[in-house]
């Protein structure tokens, strides 16, 4: 029933402001295209590639040509999706992304302190390996709800539960960002600020956007040894486990050898691009066709075609194309003054700090980031242009990364979907944590724009 009355809503909006026969300015027609769109997204009117064909089809007729607007789908971004899928596919199913967590955990010499400190710098290596916040979070939460069911049979780890699953939930979405491949979100935003300064490279994302990443991991941690203290756990016992894990992958195997040289390869590729300027999705490209390839590759196409998610790339080519058409009608331009006039300060700092918190509150309604993105990126650009003391690349990194956690609802994040089933945190923990946390985040991300993004440039 609910989906049949926001369709209603979308096909009305279509009928009162597209059609050629309705007279209304291009920047109505792009902002009505926009609302219907994130109708269709928002509330999965129809499945994401299938409301992406619909906005194929609207644009095609009110806005661009049919050949621009598959252009769109042709661009390096979309491509470097395509090979992300099946190079992190390939990691997780060889194995070597499990045995590289639980090495990771065994650090933690059974002390549950350092096991969530641990867990949560795993995450940075994982963004780098497994370019995708799903599989990186369907990894880890096997690995922990394996871990903590054993535990559970001799003492009630709960509060271990709760910084694990919720911890991860946060950081899956910080941690992609970590790297220009990290997540679908970050290769979208790495698409938009690549064209604004062409020198950004895959080094220099992780100079821009590590240091503020690792430091809320830190507070993150600080955050539950304080809210949820984790329990006294025989050290030995956990230790253990994590060794009887570990035992039960036996030996390395060729096709785990195989994908260290692969993702060694690929991400000193992606390091050295200023030598070589062989583009990141060209690269990634040759990546994923190396794990296809006979005598080198770790399985073969018919496998790998599998792993590919041909909706979610048809839903990331169409933000790409909503994004386009809100720069070329000149509506982004119209949003950004209207926010201008709305906000009622002189001072450019105070209205970047209105615009963060704005963002913040207004992604507690957005479900899907990439959407979510689509609108603020480009306005971040358009307003940078305008604020004196503020670049447009210092303001679009700060709306960045404000724009892709989730930390208050379940609905805010595919992730949260995916680790609150497994029953180790309730809404009441997640909004109790997260209080805290968006605090923490919101002055972690102004404390780097004042300081060190203005710094290095």
């Amino acid at each position: 029933m609910k989906k049949n009355i926001l369709l209603c809503i979308a096909i009305i909006l279509y009928l009162l402001f597209l059609p050629s026969y309705v007279d209304v300015d291009i920047k109505v027609k792009a902002f009505a295209t926009l609302v219907i769109i994130q109708i269709l997204w928002m509330g999965r009117v129809f499945p994401l590639a299938h409301s992406s064909i619909l906005l194929m089809l609207i644009l095609s007729f009110h806005f661009f040509t049919y050949e621009e607007t598959l252009d769109f789908i042709a661009t390096d971004i979309v491509w470097l999706m395509f090979s992300i899928f099946i190079i992190s596919h390939a990691f997780i199913k060889t194995g070597l992304a499990r045995r590289i967590s639980l090495m990771m955990l065994k650090l933690s010499r059974g002390s549950g302190r350092l096991l969530i400190l641990i867990a949560y710098l795993l995450m940075f290596i994982l963004s780098i390996m497994v370019p995708s916040n799903i599989g990186k979070a369907s990894l880890l939460t096997s690995v922990f709800d394996s871990l903590l069911k054993s535990v559970q049979k001799i003492i009630k780890a709960k509060n271990l539960g709760k910084a694990l699953f919720i911890g991860v939930s946060y950081l899956t979405a910080t941690c992609g960002a970590f790297v220009a491949t990290g997540a679908s979100s970050t290769v979208y935003a790495y698409g938009i600020m690549s064209g604004l300064s062409p020198d950004l490279n895959y080094l220099n994302w992780i100079l821009y956007f590590a240091p503020p990443i690792i430091l809320f991991a830190f507070v993150l941690w600080g955050i539950f040894l304080f809210v949820y203290p984790p329990e006294n756990i025989d050290k030995e016992l956990l230790n253990q486990l994590i060794n009887s894990k570990l035992r039960e992958l036996g030996e390395i195997s060729l096709s785990e050898k195989k994908m260290i040289v692969i993702i060694s390869i690929t991400v000193a590729l992606w390091a050295t691009q200023q030598l070589h300027h062989v583009s990141i999705p060209l690269i990634g490209l040759l990546g994923a066709v190396l794990t296809i390839t006979p005598m080198v590759g770790v399985w073969n196409w018919n496998e790998a075609k599998q792993a590919i998610d041909w909706d979610m790339i048809l839903f990331f080519a169409s933000t790409i194309m909503v994004s386009g058409m809100l720069i070329d009608t000149g509506t982004i331009d119209l949003l950004a003054k209207t926010l201008m006039d709305v906000l009622p300060f002189e001072s450019s700092m105070l209205i970047v700090v209105a615009l963060l918190i704005f963002i913040l509150l207004l992604r507690i309604i957005f479900v899907n980031v990439l959407g979510f993105l689509t609108i603020v990126l480009p306005l971040a650009l358009t307003l940078g242009e305008t604020l004196p003391g503020f670049s447009s690349i210092v303001l679009t990194m700060g709306v960045f990364l404000i724009g892709i956690p989730g930390f208050l609802l379940i609905t805010q994040s595919p992730v949260h979907l995916l680790t609150f089933p497994y029953g180790y945190y309730s809404e009441r923990d997640l909004l109790r944590v997260g209080g805290i946390s968006i605090v923490c985040w919101l002055v972690i991300i102004l404390t780097t724009m004042m300081t060190y993004w203005i710094y290095i440039g």
